[in-house]
């Protein structure tokens, strides 16, 4: 066991013209320390590389989650999967990152572009074995993971992009590895750093993609936890225990609303300070208490704070809002996206007298559903969430 943990996010853009990806990811946890990410690029483009795509990287995934050999699961690919019947064969491309214990990286390969490692942000020259499969060139490596280490898989739409546009040969594997260390530095979440690069590749493809592209990164990183308290407690005697329970948790600790930071203040015997400055016209204003690492409005902010995570699991095209920008919704995000690992969520079940009114769309059904959209979203990001309800 280690305090480490993958960040793991990916991004991909259609064939121009095309509805659906030819390209798949499937990630699947085999135990909260070991997990199978496989990215398939399906023959072509369209509903039929689709259909490839994904049903490889299913096969795949679930077979090495099972613990099943990588023989045994190629073999099942090529019986299972159509043969083209204008190239003759059977199954997409795939790049496999099987991580262990979060202690090793097991990396199997065919034909999708060679998986790049950045090192203390730098390339680091891994070594693979090759090895013959049912008549197939399989590259593997085995790899000790280290703290800070980011892994590219991608599909080849990245490598061709810009081919007879920006370059005479596309985006090459040496220029794509120049833009990840370029970036690596900054410490961007596995997301973002995806969404650079695809968005990168979109651009050489002067927006008019000739391939499907994907990439996943998945980035080695130390647990960090995280504390947000949301709603004062069904019964008034429990506000000393949830407070207790809440600030004796190891991490930052963020509170939304109005009368929970009142208590919160009472509690710590520490002032109140309310700021009147709207960052966002549709976000209420955040407020302060020495010892406390944020204080937001209750539900109008946690609202927002859903509605950018929606975003964060499609597109990311709400990014460029929340991470820069100093309001409550904003600073909640990147708190739980970017920093945090492991969540832990202390929620009030009192009944806001305010929230009773009919002309407003708040109600404590409402409240509980935020906290629950909101912890499924921060799980499908790779996050550890606890729930406790007062």
């Amino acid at each position: 066991m280690n305090d480490l943990c993958a960040d793991i996010g990916y991004k991909s853009i259609n064939h121009y013209g095309e509805e659906l990806c030819g390209d798949h990811v499937d990630i699947i946890e085999q135990s909260n320390d070991s997990t199978v990410i496989v990215l398939a690029d399906g023959l072509g483009s369209g509903v039929k590389a689709s259909i490839l795509s994904t049903l490889t990287s299913k096969i795949i995934s679930t077979m090495m989650a099972e613990g099943l050999p990588l023989e045994e699961c190629v073999a099942t690919i090529a019986a299972t999967l159509p043969v083209c019947s204008l190239r003759g064969v059977a199954y997409s491309t795939f790049t496999i990152i099987h991580l262990i214990n979060n202690q090793m990286a097991e990396i199997i390969q065919y034909d999708n572009p060679k998986v790049v490692l950045i090192r203390d942000d730098v390339n680091y020259d891994y070594p693979t074995t090759e090895m013959t499969i049912e008549g197939k060139k399989i590259l593997k490596s085995v790899i000790p993971l280290k703290e800070n280490d980011i892994f590219l898989a991608m599909s080849d739409g990245c490598p061709h992009a810009g081919i007879g546009t920006a370059y005479n040969f596309g985006w090459r594997r040496d220029d794509i590895i120049s833009f990840i260390e370029t970036i690596a530095p900054a410490g961007y979440t596995a997301k973002t750093l995806s969404t650079m690069l695809v968005d990168e590749c979109n651009r050489l493809y002067d927006n008019k993609p000739g391939d499907d592209a994907t990439a996943c990164i998945v980035k080695i990183r130390k647990r960090v936890p995280m504390n947000m308290l949301f709603g004062p407690p069904y019964n008034r005697d429990d506000s000393d225990r949830m407070m207790s329970l809440f600030f004796s948790k190891e991490g930052k600790h963020i509170i939304c609303g109005g009368t929970t930071s009142s208590i919160a203040a009472k509690y710590l015997g520490k002032p109140l300070k309310a700021t009147l400055s709207f960052e966002q016209s549709d976000v209420p204003p955040i407020a302060e208490i020495e010892g406390v690492d944020l204080v937001t409005e209750g539900v109008i902010t946690v609202n927002k704070v859903l509605e950018y995570a929606k975003d964060y699991l499609a597109d990311n095209q709400m990014y460029e809002h929340w991470s820069i920008k100093r309001d409550g919704a904003s600073l909640i995000c990147r708190l739980l996206f970017e920093e945090a690992t492991d969540i832990n969520f202390y929620v009030g079940r009192a009944i806001n007298p305010a929230h009773q009114n009919p002309d407003l769309p708040i109600n404590f059904n409402i409240k509980m559903n935020l906290v629950s959209e909101l912890s499924n979203c921060l799980k499908q990001m790779g996050k550890r969430i606890k729930v406790s309800y007062f």
